[in-house]
């Protein structure tokens, strides 16, 4: 029984080697399956702790959310036994972050302290461009690089750009009510509207501003947008043919008070919190229709809260939140005018395929004492 066994245990390795065979493609496809559905966290002390094997380029992905990151760069990486990739949680990072060369940050909170245990870590970086959650001065201080993976050329801007008019439909066509009539068994109602001839302030005019305004003007939408800063000279490019009026900082409250739509495409840090606050939303008109697909810090929850309740905002369509996992019970989410998906606009299988080879290419190279490749660095 036992030679039966160790047979079959080569046959399979064999099968594995040669993916191109019949057999092979069974095996790999089963075991891809596998990875790709694979959601519970792996414990560390299963895959780390042998003092020995001083040869392995550990990656850890800190905590369960956004499982398809650590899913897919573990299908990356596959073919080399040389990188680890760990999913640990979040209460269980500071423990272990000792033994890692890499971290992927997601929703972790990296601060001094668990920062300062990270003896061998090289690089801190996120599955995207959101590095908010990590002390980049600490991080400094003890010799590690942080990086994010640019939105631009892995699919992640189209994604989160897509996003924005899937919300912006959603508020347009009544969502929600749509869904009460197809319950009460009503047809006709509610009565939508159209993103044709209406004019969507862009806040925030980066790589998904970009993306999101070329796909706005199919629709027939009048295009403004504002940036710290505009190039000098812009001849023949996208952002030139789609944006129909370009402003800087210091114009957000007199575009918020052109638009039907606003769409909030900025970073998050010190200057932008709660940048779409009272005022500004108090500068909107009354029943335009705010999107966020940023980042929940960006917008003021009282305010928002506030004027949806007096009719003033006319919708409010969001995929990050405030704080996450979202609390179902909100009481903002008794309106029947406010969206909110699972912080899932850049998570599509195109962009996230496409940052794993990055993360994976990433621990390839530290591998081999090569510097990284298509990450880009912030200290």
């Amino acid at each position: 029984m036992k030679r039966k066994i160790q047979i079959m245990y080569k046959f399979a390795n064999a099968a594995f080697r040669n993916r191109k065979s019949s057999v092979g493609s069974l095996f790999y496809t089963l075991q891809n399956h596998s990875i790709s559905r694979q959601s519970k966290l792996v414990k560390p002390e299963r895959m780390v702790g042998k003092d020995d094997d001083t040869h392995v380029t550990r990656v850890l992905f800190c905590g369960p959310h956004f499982p398809d990151s650590n899913n897919f760069t573990r299908d990356y990486v596959q073919p080399y036994p040389f990188i680890q990739v760990d999913v640990v949680p979040l209460r269980e990072v500071p423990e272990v972050i000792k033994n890692y060369h890499i971290c992927v940050v997601k929703s972790m909170q990296l601060d001094s302290n668990v920062i300062s245990r990270a003896s061998k870590m090289k690089i801190i970086m996120q599955y995207g461009v959101g590095l908010e959650g990590v002390d980049i001065d600490a991080a400094t201080k003890h010799g590690i690089k942080v990086a994010r993976i640019p939105s631009e050329g892995t699919g992640n801007a189209a994604s989160c750009s897509e996003m924005a008019i899937y919300l912006m439909l959603g508020l347009l066509k009544k969502q929600n009510e749509m869904q009460i009539s197809v319950q009460s068994r009503i047809l006709g109602e509610p009565t939508g509207d159209t993103l044709l001839g209406k004019t969507v302030f862009i806040l925030g005019y980066g790589n998904i501003g970009t993306e999101l305004a070329k796909r706005l003007k199919p629709f027939g939408s009048r295009v403004i947008a504002t940036k710290r800063s505009w190039p000098d000279s812009i001849i023949d490019s996208d952002s030139s043919l789609v944006v129909d009026e370009k402003g800087s900082i210091e114009d957000i409250y007199t575009f918020a008070g052109k638009a039907d739509i606003v769409a909030v495409c900025l970073r998050l840090n010190k200057e932008t919190n709660d940048i779409v606050d009272k005022k500004f939303i108090s500068s909107m008109k009354k029943g335009a229709l705010l999107v966020n697909i940023s980042r929940g810090g960006l917008i003021n929850y009282e305010s928002a809260y506030q004027n949806l309740e007096s009719g003033h905002l006319g919708g409010l369509g969001i995929d990050v939140a405030w704080s996450e996992p979202f609390d179902p019970e909100d009481p903002i989410l008794k309106f029947k005018n406010v969206i909110i998906t699972p912080h899932v606009a850049g998570v599509t299988e195109y962009s996230y395929r496409s940052m794993a080879k990055i993360v994976g290419d990433v621990a390839l190279r530290l591998h081999d004492g090569l510097p990284p490749t298509g990450i880009e660095f912030v200290n």
